[in-house]
């Protein structure tokens, strides 16, 4: 504990502060997608991270490590996903063990409808709230946190989400 660098005062409310956001920013865009397009956030960022793949298809090894989630919790996700008509699932042709997620069209949209929605929602709560020097501050932190936090991503310049 003698070599323990605490958390100074202000380094204390900016701690606080930052994770008081980024709690109240989940929960905000959550709210939203909720109400206006019967989906959660999650669900909602699957079905974006699917519409950005080729044939909008990606596998479910892949679409977990894109939005950090557990296997259980995105088989979870898409089962519901599926049930709803907005992915099929299947598996891979001469590969039984691979199992594939695609979007539909109706996963698209899905997608296109709660989009609009979804970035007013994240220019009111984050970017109408902050000056231009200040979303390249925040650009610049958030990548000085993600190389501490995943050192080894494929696109350092574009973070997954």
């Amino acid at each position: 504990m003698a070599d323990t660098r605490w958390l100074d005062d202000g380094e204390q409310r900016a701690w606080r502060s930052f994770m008081t956001a980024v709690n109240l920013l989940e929960a905000a865009l959550d709210r939203q997608l909720r109400r206006d397009a019967g989906m959660p956030h999650t669900y909602y960022l699957a079905l974006a991270m699917l519409s950005e793949a080729p044939d909008r298809t990606r596998t479910m090894t892949d679409l977990a490590r894109i939005l950090r989630s557990s296997a259980s919790r995105l088989s979870h996700a898409v089962a519901r996903l599926e049930d709803d008509g907005l992915v099929r699932r299947y598996k891979r042709p001469g590969d039984r063990r691979t199992t594939l997620v695609e979007l539909t069209p109706e996963g698209l949209a899905a997608l296109r409808d709660a989009a609009p929605g979804h970035v007013t929602e994240v220019r009111r709560v984050v970017f109408d709230t902050l000056s231009r020097d200040q979303v390249g501050q925040l650009g610049a932190i958030s990548e000085a946190m993600l190389s501490a936090l995943d050192p080894h991503r494929e696109d350092p310049g574009r973070p997954p989400l």
